[in-house]
């Protein structure tokens, strides 16, 4: 598998060659927003056996190559997982539970959705691909959280890659950087990669307006320097510095084609070495319908529902989770220099993993749902210097561990002067911090403070 660090560097060449031969070539493409390549030519016996090879090759390797104890499947495991009273909650990694199980759920939902199928014909296949690796594919016992984590990670995860794959290859770009960005479409979509040479499209230009994605696609790369800490007191004298870098990717705009799910995607990545582990924060948002507020104003407003995948892995602490919200966007401007824009958003967190030390068995967090809340400003003054304030927060009750309860709170502010076209300096501060309310134990309270100074290039 790649390291993080090169498949970045490959995805910034990638994406800055394909998206900017879109750019070059702008009066020459029709606009496709729906983010499908094609009108759809369903390949159903293509779909259903790439959907069981998605179950079997993974068993597979588990069973013959890595000896794997809970891949030595037999009748009698079967028989037991088909009883719905076999389901409980198992005691996997947290990255296996968290992003394993998403990330698998992916394949199965791309099985159909790489073959023609529409974004709400694929969502079955995401979680009965689960369920079938549930009862068959493990001689453990079915575990309700791997099933929703599949299920609803692999959909979102799932449709964010077949778009931005096809967005990639979508351009007119020729050569080399053809080459290169099939190969990062390839990578981010495997299933889709391979069907494109299946069906002789790897290395061509698109030929038709409906094989075209022309969505609109910013990208944002940072690299800098910041300092954490993950003890609360004397945070200049106690913390630490290293490298740091950021991908942000923005597909579509929220105030078009709205209705059609996933027209507006958020993915944010965040890495370095000076942390717990490389990869420091995944978050993706989806939108999955919309409604337009005060359609007369002279300002935008809507209303948005959408899906959500958070990982979080720092000193502190670590998080994942899979939630729905209705978050309402306003956006205006105020005289010719400025620009106002706003995010309020609230719902139910479905399925959250948080830490525990306290856990009586061999996982080490709970099992939680609850609600989040989050809200955005962001000021832009005159395209050159913009503030943006960011908070997340959310109240969740342990549904599988010990009893207890969890505040999630995150702010942060950044200053972003724009001092060439697509270079700016940034500097931002914040902090993540954990409360942890037991009824039988001590409480435990985990706080992640940092500041960060990096250079950032759009495109």
């Amino acid at each position: 598998m790649l390291k993080f660090s090169t498949l970045s560097a490959l995805l910034f060449i990638a994406v800055h060659t394909g998206f900017k031969a879109d750019a070059q070539n702008k009066d020459s493409i029709a606009i496709n927003p729906t983010g499908n390549p094609a009108v759809p030519n369903r390949k159903p016996g293509r779909a259903l056996l790439q959907f069981g090879m998605a179950e079997t090759l993974p068993w597979v390797f588990d069973r013959y190559l890595k000896k794997a104890d809970y891949a030595y499947i037999s009748v009698a495991t079967a028989k037991r997982n088909l009883k719905p009273g076999s389901w409980t909650w198992d005691d996997d990694p947290f990255e296996t539970n968290q992003f394993g199980h998403p990330y698998h759920g992916n394949y199965f939902f791309n099985a159909y959705r790489t073959n023609g199928y529409t974004f709400w014909q694929s969502v079955p296949a995401a979680f009965a691909g689960s369920y079938l690796w549930e009862t068959f594919g493990e001689k453990q016992k079915p575990a309700p959280n791997d099933f929703i984590n599949t299920g609803f990670g692999g959909v979102v995860l799932g449709e964010m890659t077949y778009r931005i794959s096809n967005r990639l290859v979508s351009n007119h770009s020729r050569g080399f950087k053809r080459q290169l960005t099939e190969i990062a479409a390839l990578l981010i979509n495997p299933i889709n990669g391979f069907n494109r040479i299946a069906d002789g499209k790897w290395g061509k230009r698109p030929r038709e307006a409906k094989d075209t994605d022309t969505t609109r696609v910013k990208a944002e790369f940072d690299l800098g320097v910041r300092r954490i800490n993950s003890n609360t007191s004397n945070f200049l004298k106690n913390s630490k510095a290293g490298w740091y870098g950021h991908i942000r990717l923005i597909y579509g705009e929220p105030f078009s084609n709205y209705k059609t799910p996933f027209s507006n995607m958020y993915i944010n990545a965040g890495f370095g070495k000076d942390d717990s582990s490389s990869v420091n924060i995944i978050s993706a948002y989806g939108s999955l319908t919309g409604w337009k507020i005060f359609p007369n104003s002279r300002h935008n407003h809507i209303a948005i529902l959408s899906a959500n995948y958070d990982f979080i892995d720092n000193e502190a602490f670590f998080y994942g989770a899979q939630s729905v919200k209705l978050n309402i966007l306003s956006s205006g401007s105020f005289g010719r220099k400025i620009h106002l824009t706003t995010n309020f958003g609230t719902g139910p967190i479905l399925l959250a993993a948080v830490p525990d030390p306290y856990h009586p068995r061999g996982r080490n967090y709970d099992y939680t749902s609850g609600w989040g809340i989050s809200g955005m400003g962001l000021i832009n003054l005159n395209e050159k210097l913009f503030y943006t304030i960011n908070y997340r927060g959310g109240w969740l009750l342990t549904i599988n561990g010990n009893q207890s309860h969890y505040f999630l709170h995150t702010l942060s502010g950044e200053f972003r002067y724009r001092f060439l076209r697509d270079v700016s300096l940034c500097a931002e501060t914040g902090y993540f911090t954990l409360e942890g309310k037991y009824n039988h134990f001590d409480n435990v309270n985990k706080r992640y403070p940092y500041i960060r100074l990096s250079l950032r290039y759009e495109l």
